[in-house]
């Protein structure tokens, strides 16, 4: 997964299809990312001293990673993407279909540096 916390995303599957947003959190572990504004439900919260009203609220709800695709920076387009090395050995993410780097990811490492 080439994710990270405040990539720009949109859902291309699901009830929200169509949603960009920010990725708020990222649940490595089970493939699911909470993209704000997307995936929302309403928790019914019963009266208590921290919430002496009680209710409704409403939330985002993790949405499976195969579902959301980066927004290409260059042309504000869903793109896959890809990893890369560098001419320095330093590993980095792109747009697949623009080839627009979306920033490192790993430092320079001399084996991978090309000759």
């Amino acid at each position: 997964m080439h994710f990270r916390i405040d990539d720009e995303v949109e859902v291309i599957a699901g009830a929200d299809k169509g949603h960009r947003g920010k990725i708020l959190t990222i649940d490595r572990k089970n493939n699911k990312v909470v993209v704000e504004g997307a995936g929302k439900v309403w928790k019914h919260v019963r009266r208590s001293q921290k919430n002496p009203q009680g209710g409704r609220l409403s939330k985002e709800m993790p949405i499976a990673v195969s579902n959301v695709m980066m927004i290409d920076p260059s042309t504000g387009k869903p793109s896959k993407v890809g990893v890369r090395y560098l001419e320095s050995g330093a590993k980095e993410r792109y747009a697949k279909k623009s080839g627009a780097s979306l920033g490192e990811i790993a430092p320079a490492r001399p084996q991978y540096a090309k000759k």
